[in-house]
C-alpha cells in the first residue's frame, strides 16, 4: 500500500532541487553529484551552508570563498551554467521554501552516510511534508573521497588535484602553503 500527500498532485514533478552542503571545500565527488542532479532535474541550486560552527571549529574556508570556488568549479568542470549557486544560513527546509525548490539531492557514500542522511530527510520531511528527498549512490571513483580528508591531505603538503578541481588545489595549496 502507498501513501499520497494531498499537497502534491498524482503525476506532478519536480522542477527545482537543491544540492546542499558545507563544501569545505567543494570535491570532484560533490560536483558529480551535482551534475547527476541536474541530468534528473531542470533546475538545481547548489545550497551552501554557513556552518559556522562546523565541528566546533567552524570552517576552513569563508562563506563567500567556498560560494567562489563551487561557481568556480562549475564552470571548471563542464557543468551547464544554469546550475545555480547560493549561500545560506538557517535550516534547509526554510531556504528550499523561500526559492521553491521540491527537493533535496544527497550523495550517499557508505552506510554511514545513508544512516545520517536519512535522519536528516526524515526530518526535513516532518517540517516539510512536500519536501522530497533524493539520494543517489557515490560514483565508485569517488566514494573515499569528503572534504574532511581533503584537507586532512593538503595540511600535511600533498597534491589533491585527482580529488577536487583545480581551482580548489590552488586554494588549498594556498591556505596550506
Amino acid at each position: 500500500m502507498t501513501s499520497h500527500d494531498p499537497a502534491r498532485p498524482v503525476g506532478a514533478t519536480i522542477s527545482h532541487v537543491v544540492v546542499p552542503g558545507t563544501f569545505d571545500p567543494v570535491t570532484l565527488g560533490h560536483v558529480d553529484v551535482i551534475r547527476r542532479a541536474r541530468r534528473l532535474f531542470p533546475r538545481v541550486t547548489v545550497a551552501v551552508a554557513a556552518s559556522v560552527n562546523k565541528n566546533g571549529r567552524g570552517t576552513t574556508f569563508t562563506l563567500d570563498e567556498r560560494v567562489q570556488m563551487i561557481r568556480e568549479a562549475i564552470a571548471l568542470e563542464g557543468l551547464p551554467p544554469d546550475v545555480e549557486v547560493a549561500p545560506f544560513t538557517g535550516l534547509l527546509v526554510n531556504f528550499c521554501k523561500e526559492i521553491g525548490a521540491g527537493g533535496v539531492v544527497k550523495g550517499l557514500r557508505a552506510m554511514t552516510d545513508f544512516e545520517y542522511e536519512l535522519q536528516q530527510a526524515d526530518l526535513n520531511s516532518h517540517m516539510a511534508p512536500d519536501l522530497e528527498s533524493v539520494f543517489v549512490m557515490s560514483s565508485p571513483q569517488y566514494g573515499y573521497v569528503s572534504s574532511s580528508i581533503v584537507r586532512e591531505i593538503a595540511a600535511m603538503g600533498s597534491d589533491v588535484r585527482i580529488l577536487v578541481p583545480a581551482n580548489v588545489a590552488e586554494r588549498l595549496s594556498e591556505r596550506y602553503a
